[in-house]
C-alpha cells in the first residue's frame, strides 16, 4: 500500500519491493537504489542483518526504517548497522514523506515514539547488551528458530549442515542461559528479531 501511494508522487520512482529478507538484500545489491524504506522485521533476515549485508557495498544508500513495536535494543542496532531514520507504521503519510525527504537530503529523522526510545538508549548506553554476545550466524539461527523453522529447514535456508544448526542452537542456549525453543522464541521477540505473536 505504501509503495502504491508513493508511486503516485512524481518525485519518487519505485524500483523494487519485496517482503522477504534475503530477497531485499539481493534487490538492493542489484538495483542500487538511492533510498530504501526497510521494515525492521522481515522473515528470513531482519532489518539489522539486511543492513549489515548491504551497507558496506552501497555506501551512498539512505535508509528509512518503517518500524512497528520496536525496543531500545533494536533501535540501537539498526542505527549501528546504518539506518538514518525511523517512522512508525502507525504514522500518517505526511510523516512518512517527511522522513523520506529528510533522510533523502542527508539528514536523520525519528518519529515521536522511536525518538523516545532513542532518548532511552542514549540515557542508558548499557541497556541489554546480551545480543552483542551472539555472532551474526547465531542471530540468523535464532530468528529462524523463532519463526518455527525445523532444523532441516534452517540448514537448507542457510546452506549449512543439520549438525551445524544443532551446534548453533546449543551455543545460543548456553550463551543466553535458555533451555528450550519456546524460551529462545520469547527472547527473539523481546529483542525485536521477530514480531510479537498476537493471541485472539
Amino acid at each position: 500500500m505504501l509503495s502504491q501511494i508513493l508511486s503516485l508522487d512524481p518525485q519518487y520512482k519505485i524500483v523494487g519491493e519485496t517482503g522477504d529478507g534475503q530477497a531485499a538484500v539481493n534487490l538492493c545489491l542489484e538495483l542500487k537504489p538511492d533510498i530504501i524504506i526497510l521494515d525492521a522485521k522481515l522473515p528470513g533476515l531482519n532489518g539489522v542483518e539486511i543492513l549489515k549485508r548491504i551497507s558496506k557495498q552501497l555506501r551512498n544508500l539512505r535508509v528509512l526504517v518503517f518500524s512497528g513495536h520496536e525496543n531500545p535494543v533494536l533501535v540501537r542496532e539498526m542505527i549501528e548497522a546504518g539506518a538514518h531514520g525511523f517512522v512508525e507504521k502507525t504514522a500518517g503519510l505526511f510523516e512518512v514523506k517527511k522522513g523520506l525527504e529528510v533522510v533523502g537530503n542527508g539528514g536523520t529523522y525519528f518519529g515521536p515514539a522511536v525518538a523516545s526510545l532513542l532518548r532511552n538508549v542514549l540515557a542508558n548506553p548499557g541497556i541489554s547488551n546480551t545480543p552483542d554476545l551472539l555472532t551474526d550466524r547465531e542471530r540468523e539461527v535464532l530468528q529462524l528458530v523463532a519463526e518455527s523453522n525445523s532444523t532441516k529447514e534452517i540448514a537448507a535456508k542457510l546452506g549449512i549442515s543439520v549438525k551445524t544448526v544443532d551446534n548453533h542452537r546449543t551455543n545460543l542456549m548456553r550463551k543466553l542461559n535458555l533451555h528450550d525453543v519456546a524460551s529462545l522464541t520469547r527472547y527473539a521477540m523481546e529483542i525485536g528479531l521477530v514480531e510479537q505473536k498476537r493471541h485472539l
